[in-house]
């Protein structure tokens, strides 16, 4: 006999096609139905609140006195809370952003009782190859999952376990048809079998025992209150199988008792089943790039930052870290994420970033000020104190100001060396916006903001102070020089009329040319997925356009400036008739720092016409069949053809599989002799592209005007979501990416692109310290050294995730991992790396310091 498990859900939206307000309005009734059902039935055991603590939040912030009650609940096993905060993205997100999602739902969800120990996904827009890593490292042994999978991976079952890096594996169960077939279900027999037939069809094929999960809910959906109805007439309609309400752990107990159960590896993309939208990456630009930009500084700057404070005696602001935290990951459910909502829903998305990223910055202004005024001060002089968040010395250029009352002044080291400098530009600053009590006494004599450069060594995970002294020599500007080209120790580069670039390998003497051009198509998709006009060509900015190119060069960088407008067709219908009265504006800012390995580009696009995909071309000259892509603490490795593209028609398949690709902050291309990679702090999507597959195309944005469509070209079939009006997803707006540059002699393994990444989202940060302020504070009582590092990571290849101090003890932990296919041991100075952590930061009993491929570990870098 068949034991089909009824298992009581809602999917919880916190926001798509409507708001944040709307679905609380829905939660609060929702919410006050369960609580009742669940306190007066004893019959009616059990009901899941979707995996989240998130909606929770959100219903106690204006129910506080139903806290009691949930938590009772909770505490009996019969409301399932936990284990996450928010429904998380697995692909465009990054691995401490998952972590942290983990940790904060953990945390939130013990406060109340125990929580479901399952990684449940019920839909996520594709899975993740780390994620077993990442659930193994919180304890969490089971994930239920939706969308991805296809027999190619290596099984038709809908339960196996899904093995990942270092030895990781989780118990799956799929839901093959989704976490909503159970739905409304009617009372009435005929359409009850009518539904039941299909699902028991597809149930029966893919189990490999005789249980079976029928989730009883979704989006927004209150809870079924017929349900006993529901299940007379499916017990009289079905005698051969046994119906009752029950939990997923129910159903993850009998089948750990099964030996034979298949096992598979990788990442979970595939459209056949379900929809994955391989193009949802580039969907809001301005959304997905504010979030790198804020995860990068998070977990780059400010948690390293707050970091050396705590370790130098600061307090570290848990509270202030975890609000930003929880604010971001708001946003990173997978509709929140994927930015396939309304345009009302994508404002409050933006803004809870531009709340979090003004939190971020002030708290990083904050540690970098407590940290400069405990170093030592010197008579007369004012101080620029540098800091390296790597965990290794390096040298760079560094482009910073300092805000002065000095006519002239020179930069001494901790040591009273003298440091050179350029000064690139200067700018009267009023008084009053620096600190307003020095005019309310009647001071109006102006500051002068500097703009300088220069390239200094620095201590790993530290900083050193520079004291600023007046100077008997007048400063003066040292303009940076116009020349042909521009060039350092590795490369000489230069632009030209067509709007591209030419480069020079002085390693290899190798000459790229023509690289940074745009290609420009239509597009007639929504906010889910691009989809192709039909007879539609591509526009190539190189064929098109005549740029106005600037280069100048200082000491310590050089720099090119390419500005273009761009005629293109200003909608879908002008693309039809073959007009082009429509513009978009360019401007690509490349700069070529003395002492770095990396290209650095801003690129400023304006655009002003319709449903279009921009993307960036870089011809690498490397013919490949694979791309190495970034995932969460780890790299991938993907074909650049998919041989389901000759038969997904054929197949049947949900969506077309298409070679479209997420990556976080690298993506690379490489053979024996030369590596190319992209390094990104805003898109996060590629494809290869190009006769012999050597070009990286990373798409800069979607311009598209409609939630949901149906039967677009590589997505046959119903909508997506709804047929809703999107105009502000046009964007119809100044759009700024940033991207690194990396061409390295060497296959990949040398070339380690991961560690360029690290650095170029890691560059050297100043704060100076002027002995003025608006915002008073203490003089701090703690004294810091003038020169200070945290500890020394001495194998580069590596990959620090972060630095932070532990949530509940005094230990400060580093999280690393390896992105290369061999074995690598961490040896660290400085840290006595005696004690290991999971990623709930709790320790294990383990001495292991070698890290295979795609391995996460975290460390107490005890001093």
């Amino acid at each position: 006999m068949k034991n089909v498990h009824i298992v009581p859900h809602m999917h919880w939206d916190r926001e798509w096609y409507f708001t944040t307000e709307e679905s609380r309005i829905l939660l609060v009734n929702n919410m006050s139905e369960i609580l009742d059902m669940l306190e007066n039935n004893p019959d009616y055991p059990y009901y899941v609140l979707d995996g989240q603590t998130a909606l929770l939040e959100d219903y106690f912030a204006v129910c506080p006195e139903k806290e009691e009650r949930v938590k009772r609940l909770i505490q009996e096993g019969r409301l399932i809370v936990g284990p996450w905060y928010s429904q998380t993205d697995e692909l465009v997100v990054g691995g401490e952003s998952i972590v942290r999602n983990l940790l904060y739902g953990l945390k939130d969800s013990k406060k109340l009782g125990n929580p479901m120990m399952i990684g449940y996904l019920p839909d996520s827009f594709g899975q993740s190859a780390q994620m077993p890593q990442i659930l193994n490292g919180f304890d969490i042994e089971r994930v239920i999952f939706w969308r991805g999978v296809s027999e190619r991976h290596g099984t038709d079952r809908t339960e196996f376990y899904w093995e990942g890096s270092a030895g990781s594996k989780v118990l799956t169960q799929l839901f093959p048809l989704g976490y909503a077939i159970g739905k409304y279900l009617p009372t009435e027999k005929e359409p009850l079998k009518e539904r039941m037939d299909k699902y028991f069809g597809v149930l029966d094929r893919g189990a490999t025992t005789d249980e079976e999960i029928i989730p009883n809910g979704h989006d927004q959906m209150p809870i079924q209150k017929n349900i006993f109805q529901v299940i007379e007439s499916l017990e009289e309609l079905y005698p051969e199988r046994k119906f009752f309400l029950s939990r997923y752990e129910n159903v993850f107990d009998i089948l750990e008792k099964k030996l034979d159960l298949p096992r598979i590896k990788g990442e979970f993309i595939d459209g056949k089943y379900s929809r994955v939208h391989r193009s949802i990456f580039s969907t809001r630009m301005d959304i997905k790039a504010a979030n790198a930009r804020i995860e990068n500084k998070l977990t780059n700057i400010l948690e390293p930052l707050a970091s050396i404070a705590y370790s130098l005696g600061h307090e570290y602001h848990h509270g202030l870290i975890e609000g930003i935290w929880k604010e971001i990951m708001k946003n990173h459910a997978h509709d929140s994420i994927g930015c396939c909502c309304s345009d009302k829903a994508h404002f409050e998305i933006m803004a809870r970033f531009v709340n979090a990223e003004e939190r971020t910055d002030r708290l990083i202004e904050f540690y970098q000020r407590k940290l400069s005024e405990g170093t030592p001060d010197k008579e007369g002089t004012e101080k620029l104190v540098v800091f390296n968040l790597v965990p290794y010395e390096r040298k760079e250029t560094l482009t910073t100001t300092i805000i002065t009352k000095k006519a002239s002044f020179h930069l001494l080291d901790s040591d009273g060396k003298s440091v050179d400098f350029d000064i690139l530009n200067e700018e009267i600053i009023d008084p009053g916006l620096i600190d307003r009590q020095i005019v309310h006494y009647g001071n109006y004599e102006p500051f002068v903001k500097f703009t300088i450069s220069f390239e200094k060594e620095l201590p790993a995970m530290g900083y050193e102070t520079l004291y600023i002294e007046q100077s008997a020599e007048s400063a003066s500007m040292k303009k940076a020089v116009s020349s042909a080209c521009i060039e350092n120790d590795r490369f000489k580069l230069w632009g030209n009329p067509n709007g591209t670039i030419t480069l020079l390998d002085k390693a290899s003497n190798e000459e790229f040319s023509e690289m940074l051009y745009l290609e420009d198509v239509a597009d007639d998709g929504d906010e889910y997925d691009f989809s192709p006009l039909e007879n539609d060509r591509p526009i190539l900015s190189k064929d098109e356009v005549k740029a106005t190119v600037e280069h100048s060069q200082n000491s310590y960088a050089g720099t090119v400036n390419i500005a273009y407008e761009w005629c293109l067709p200003k909608h879908l219908e002008e693309r039809k008739q073959g007009k082009n009265t429509g513009k978009v504006s360019v401007n690509l800012e490349i700069e070529l720092p003395k002492a770095s390995d990396s290209i650095r580009l801003t690129l400023r696009v304006d655009n002003q016409c319709k449903d279009h995909r921009t993307r960036i071309i870089f011809p690498t000259g490397i013919e490949s069949q694979f791309s190495f892509a970034d995932n969460q603490f780890g790299t991938i490795r993907r074909g650049v053809h998919d041989q389901a593209m000759e038969v997904w028609e054929k197949e049947d398949w949900d969506e077309r599989p298409d070679m479209i690709f997420p990556f976080l902050t690298n993506v690379s291309l490489s053979n024996k002799q030369r590596t190319a990679a992209i390094l990104t702090n805003s898109s996060r999507e590629y494809e290869i592209i190009g006769e012999k597959n050597d070009c990286i195309a990373i798409t800069l944005f979607r311009s598209i005007g409609v939630l949901g469509k149906e039967n677009l070209v590589r997505r046959p079939g119903r909508p997506s979501g709804i047929k809703l009006p999107t105009p502000d997803s046009q964007m119809l707006r100044e759009i700024q990416l940033e991207f690194g540059l990396v061409i390295s002699n060497g296959p990949i393994a040398q070339a380690n692109p991961a560690k360029h990444a690290k650095e170029y989202l890691t560059p050297f940060v100043a704060y100076n310290q002027m002995g003025y302020n608006a915002m008073k504070l203490n003089k701090a009582e703690v004294v810091s050294p003038n020169r200070y590092s945290l500890f020394t990571q001495k194998n580069e290849h590596l990959i620090l995730s972060t630095v932070k101090k532990a949530e509940n003890s005094e230990k400060i932990l580093g999280r690393f991992f390896n992105p290369l296919e061999g074995n690598e041991v961490l040896q660290l100075e400085g840290a006595k790396s005696s004690s290991f952590y999971d990623l709930k930061e709790e320790p294990i009993h383990s001495d292991k310091n070698e890290l295979s491929a795609n391995e996460v570990i975290t460390i107490d870098l005890e001093q």
